[in-house]
């Protein structure tokens, strides 16, 4: 690999040659791939960070393309999982950073397996699994950066675990509700605009710069031109169960996670299985409906319902949000 690879990079004082080579040792796990995960993944390959891994439940759709810039037609044609096309991508952009998609509902098993990374970089679009990372982050002492768009507007804060108040303090409880990029939209310079400030703060943290650090959460609007800078060190809670005195964990446990979830604004239901089931066994038993399969996913028309079945056996049904309905279908069909 040619040695002026990051030279750019390392002529900027504040990260240099020793800078580089801290972010050459890091592990950082992204999770989500859509839009915030595509754009924060690419930049921090392209600056060399040592370990990437990337997590997401989805797989790539039309439309998709217009602001997730990882991925391509042919991607959304073969219906490719998010993280196993972000994979392909990104290892191709930089061969020396070890690049990890994993195919994956987040759980709270899913954090033990990664208790020793750097930085986790949140690039969701629901709460629920938002929170996860905000209780993970406080019991592995991992900080974490908080990122959001929706429309023209983003907001983006940096958790940094014993010091500053957690999304739990902030937040109070999970929001229920509220705008998405599904039901009122999203223009791209929004989402890049959020992962250039969770990217520039990973890189000051992962080069060892953290009295460069932003205390505030940060709040703009690209399209009406405003930004504000909100403090909320005030608003740390010595009695949070996430991340005060004697904290509980709230949704790290097993309880939180439902069997069905209906995904944010999309007309479809979730199916998560309590256990595996068999990939090949599957498309046998679907063989009559004429299932589409790649070596990712398997999808078949059911119902009426577009269906999207991963390797670990949950499913997407799509045009409904009946949890009922959706999980009667699985049962039905696919867990028989």
């Amino acid at each position: 690999m040619r040695n002026d690879r990051y030279s750019r990079q390392e002529l900027f004082q504040k990260i240099g040659k020793a800078g580089q080579q801290k972010l050459s040792e890091a592990h950082v796990v992204i999770i989500g791939a859509g839009a915030l995960g595509s754009a924060s993944s690419e930049m921090l390959t392209r600056a060399g960070a040592g370990r990437i891994t990337i997590l997401d439940r989805d797989y790539i759709e039309y439309s998709n393309l217009q602001r997730q810039q990882l991925y391509t037609e042919a991607d959304a044609d073969e219906g490719i999982p998010k993280a196993a096309a972000a994979q392909k991508r990104l290892r191709a952009i930089n061969s020396g950073v070890k690049v990890e998609g994993i195919v994956e509902d987040v759980s709270p098993e899913t954090f033990e397996r990664f208790q020793q990374a750097d930085l986790i970089i949140d690039a969701l679009d629901n709460f629920e699994t938002r929170m996860m990372i905000n209780d993970a982050s406080q019991k592995y002492k991992i900080p974490w950066i908080y990122g959001a768009c929706v429309a023209s507007y983003g907001l983006s804060y940096t958790v940094l675990p014993g010091s500053k108040p957690c999304m739990h303090c902030i937040l109070g409880a999970v929001p229920a509700g509220g705008d998405t990029c599904d039901t009122v939209g999203v223009i791209s310079p929004a989402v890049q605009i959020v992962a250039s400030y969770q990217v520039a703060e990973a890189m000051k943290l992962l080069t060892g710069n953290m009295e460069a650090l932003r205390e505030e959460l940060i709040q703009f609007d690209v399209w009406t031109n405003e930004t504000r800078k909100i403090g909320v060190n005030r608003l740390k809670k010595d009695d949070c169960p996430s991340c005060g005195s004697t904290p509980e964990y709230p949704y790290l446990e097993k309880t939180s996670q439902t069997q069905t979830a209906v995904l944010c604004g999309r007309n479809t239901v979730q199916v998560r299985p309590p256990g595996s089931l068999r990939f090949n066994e599957l498309k046998d038993r679907l063989s009559p409906y004429a299932p589409k399969a790649n070596e990712h996913v398997l999808q078949v028309e059911l119902e009426g319902h577009r269906v999207v079945i991963f390797h670990d056996g949950r499913a997407l049904i799509h045009d409904t949000n009946q949890k009922s309905k959706a999980l009667a279908l699985y049962q039905r069909y696919i867990s028989g």
